[in-house]
């Protein structure tokens, strides 16, 4: 008894500190949080989850994903009520709590139960609850996805593919997993590849001049020119003489700015086909500006999987390239 007693004053007392560098030690002891990947725990009642509550979640983290050819959303909920939410389930990486309450409140906090993990608080009456939601609703996406990259890229990091054809031909890293494979090297050409249960996970890597791809109303269509440029020379189809990548011209890729290594880069998604046959999938491009080598870092991914849901093969691309290191 007197151990007992012992171990709860040192747990209280460890619970109580307030210095930034003993809540990191208490997370070093965390488990590793779980959940299928961009899932979201919703813990609610069932009546809000059907209500115009529930509406408004939806609306918000259930909305399509840029640069797929089908609709899937940006997450998968999964509605828990609040009685559930308890041992095992207090680990998933995404949960959404919310309810009803006098006190208005609007918070997210990080590795409460598990590591990496973010839990966001929502409370007060309904209109103020939807209110909240719809304020918060890009910035919470935004970090909901980031803490899911971290979580992918850690896992990643378990077994990563040892091949040096990327830093023999531009000096540069990607943690690659170990279940792909280099299928091509060339002088500025150097293309990764993972077999699916339909299809293929591509990673592809090239440099252009620096200033190449111009910074103004042009730059969607200079990248588009940059890609099947380089389709047509080294990503060919089933004829090579006649088929090869270019950018779908039936759809409008995404283009966005972006930060990769801390370089200035342009985020391009959209779909690409094979030209002259019957082929198509979801790419996302990076132009890295890399001033120091004078020239731009181009990485790509690229997946062709008929029949299946490809937002999170996708978003396995997207935390390889976005694990780029450039180096000095």
């Amino acid at each position: 008894m007197k151990k007992l007693y012992v171990f709860l004053f040192v747990l209280a007392l460890f619970s109580a500190c307030e210095d930034p560098k003993d809540k990191d030690v208490a997370e070093q002891y965390l488990p590793v949080s779980s959940g299928t990947v961009n899932m979201i725990a919703v813990v609610m009642d069932s009546d809000q989850w059907k209500g115009r509550i529930g509406d408004s979640i939806r609306s918000i983290y259930g909305v399509p994903t840029d640069g797929l050819p089908m609709e899937e959303p940006i997450f998968s909920l999964r509605h828990l009520n609040p009685e559930v939410f308890k041992g095992a389930v207090t680990k998933y990486r995404s949960v959404l709590m919310v309810k009803e309450s006098k006190k208005k409140k609007y918070k997210i906090r990080g590795n409460i139960y598990a590591k990496p993990q973010k839990i966001i608080y929502v409370s007060g009456n309904e209109q103020e609850i939807v209110e909240q939601l719809s304020e918060n609703g890009k910035s919470s996406i935004k970090t909901l996805k980031e803490n899911e990259l971290i979580s992918k890229q850690q896992f990643i990091r378990k077994s990563i593919n040892k091949d040096k054809a990327l830093q023999e031909t531009f000096g540069i890293s990607l943690n690659i997993p170990s279940v792909y494979n280099m299928v091509k090297k060339e002088d500025n050409f150097v293309w990764f590849e993972r077999k699916v249960k339909t299809g293929t996970m591509n990673i592809i890597a090239y440099t252009m001049p620096l200033g190449s791809i111009p910074k103004d109303d042009t730059t969607i269509d200079a990248i588009i020119k940059m890609r099947d440029s380089i389709g047509e020379a080294y990503v060919p189809g089933r004829d090579p003489e006649t088929m090869y990548m270019i950018t779908e011209k039936a759809y409008a890729p995404y283009l966005f700015e972006a930060t990769v290594d801390n370089k200035f880069a342009f985020e391009t998604k959209g779909m690409w086909e094979v030209y002259g046959y019957q082929m198509a999938g979801p790419f996302i491009n990076y132009v890295v500006e890399d001033k120091e080598h004078n020239r731009l870092m181009v990485i790509e991914g690229f997946t062709f999987a008929p029949s299946e849901d490809k937002r999170d093969f996708m978003f396995e691309i997207e935390a390889i390239l976005k694990s780029l290191k450039i180096q000095k």
